[in-house]
């Protein structure tokens, strides 16, 4: 009687290829199915030659092969793919049996599945993977939520698959209940966003500003690896940098800069302004690769408005660590504005989410993996109740220590003309939240004048709101208030 699989994989595209081939590496034996068929047989006699990958031709085939309760995880497109797959499978599972949903899905459509699969006897988990072709086959950065009774039963396989840490922590663990996990790697995929984008800024002002030479600013990127910028990201602009093409001048001179996108920065952003969270800089970055891909038109308004950048006069030295400065910097407001937006989805929900442990998630193996990671994680350990990520004395620290070279880069960089939308939102950011008055006295002022919305006074109680006859023709009857 042949030994029956430890769990089956749906899906033979390259993510779901290597997960299966770092499954088997780690002693699981791998059920692997794709609805075309003929893949299946390409990937046994190719990739997986050799191993105990074993290959499924049907649903009914998958399911007949696996232990059980049988655990079946969906590498497919995000969407309505997984619901089809999920109607496909449940004519052949059992209760207790579980389904795991790997791809980037949207958190509603897994709060969604999870209750329609409890129904059903079936306990259902989504869960982010990030770390791209590389990460899947080496160990990525693993976020699992959904039904927490199945947790026991995958819990070996993807902890045992996941990245670790230079301690051997696992960046995997249950991160809550229903679309908690596919959430966080939300708000992880949006802070990529945010990162990349920084990391343009970056690149921009120093190679058209400060004029470095395609040398110096790979040579500048290799240094930041051994700062506190060190990560997965830097990492590689340092490689990409350096990267020549056939007639030996850098290939990212020849890229067309036009970004694209696939939706989670965007479902970031949405979430925030649902949510009330001021998410701006990573806001900031989605519309960045919006407008990144009106090439023609930039190109057409760049000779229309006679557009010039200006020349950043000083030491390039000088202006080089001002830089690291405000990166370093604009990259902590990123993190502490996703964080708040996970916190307040958490408290929303009743996830309970363990925001240290979140962190240690992203040490290893995901794309936004970096040094300050650890620091996050320490931060939330000290104090689960830290709000705002800025206030921890390490972070608090180095965004003193940053402001002045921060002011400096963005007011220049708007001096000379070159766009710098998420440092400069990151600074605004800080200065609004640690402002202990702001003009929205005059802006509900504005509102309860044309549309007696009323105010708030600061002589009075706060939750006493008050209405004035600004112009003396309006009556005394308010409208009524809400919040986001």
């Amino acid at each position: 009687m042949s030994v029956k699989g430890d769990i089956g994989v749906i899906g033979l595209a390259v993510m779901g290829q290597n997960l299966i081939l770092n499954m088997n590496d780690h002693g699981f034996k791998v059920v692997a199915y794709n609805r075309t068929t003929s893949k299946v047989d390409e990937f046994l006699q190719g990739a997986a030659k050799g191993t105990n990958i074993i290959g499924a031709y049907s649903l009914e085939d998958l399911a007949r092969k696996l232990e059980k309760p049988r655990k079946v995880m969906l590498m497919v497109r995000a969407g309505d793919v997984v619901d089809q797959f999920i109607d496909a499978l449940l004519p052949h599972l059992e209760a207790g049996d579980i389904i795991i949903d790997g791809g980037n899905t949207n958190y509603p459509d897994t709060n969604r599945r999870v209750a329609y699969l409890r129904e059903k006897g079936i306990r259902f988990i989504g869960t982010g993977v990030s770390g791209g072709e590389e990460g899947a086959r080496l160990g990525p950065s693993i976020m699992p939520g959904g039904d927490e009774s199945a947790w026991e039963h995958v819990k070996p396989i993807l902890q045992a698959i996941s990245a670790k840490t230079d301690k051997g922590e696992a960046c995997c663990d249950w991160v809550g209940r229903d679309g908690a996990g596919h959430f966080v790697k939300m708000v992880h995929n949006g802070i990529e966003y945010g990162d990349m984008q920084l990391i343009c800024e970056a690149y921009q002002f120093l190679k058209e500003g400060v004029g470095l030479s395609d040398d110096e600013l790979q040579a500048t990127f290799n240094e930041w690896r051994n700062t506190e910028l060190d990560s997965y990201l830097i990492d590689i602009t340092a490689d990409i940098l350096g990267y020549k093409d056939e007639d030996g001048t850098r290939l990212v001179d020849k890229i067309l800069d036009t970004a694209g996108q696939k939706g989670t920065g965007k479902w970031t952003g949405i979430n925030a302004l649902d949510f009330g969270i001021p998410l701006t800089l990573i806001t900031e970055s989605v519309f960045a690769r919006c407008v990144s891909s009106f090439k023609d038109q930039r190109v057409e308004a760049s000779q229309l408005f006679n557009k010039t950048v200006g020349k950043v006069e000083g030491n390039k030295k000088g202006w080089i660590e001002a830089v690291r400065k405000a990166l370093l910097a604009s990259k902590i407001i990123s993190y502490a504005q996703g964080f708040m937006l996970i916190r307040e989805a958490s408290e929303n929900f009743g996830w309970n989410i363990n925001y240290g442990n979140t962190a240690l998630l992203w040490r290893e193996g995901c794309i936004i993996r970096s040094r300050f990671l650890g620091n996050i994680r320490d931060a939330y350990e000290a104090d689960p109740d830290l709000i705002f990520l800025g206030s921890d004395a390490y972070f608090k620290g180095i965004l003193e220590d940053s402001l002045g070279e921060w002011r400096q880069v963005v007011a220049k960089s708007i001096e000379v003309g070159i766009p710098m939308p998420c440092m400069a939102s990151a600074i605004t950011f800080l200065d609004s939240y640690t402002s202990a008055r702001l003009p929205a006295n005059l802006l509900q002022a504005q509102r309860d004048y044309f549309g007696a919305h009323t105010y708030e006074r600061t002589d009075k109680p706060r939750g006493e709101f008050f209405h004035t006859n600004w112009t003396g023709r309006g009556g005394d009857t308010a409208s009524t208030t809400y919040d986001v």
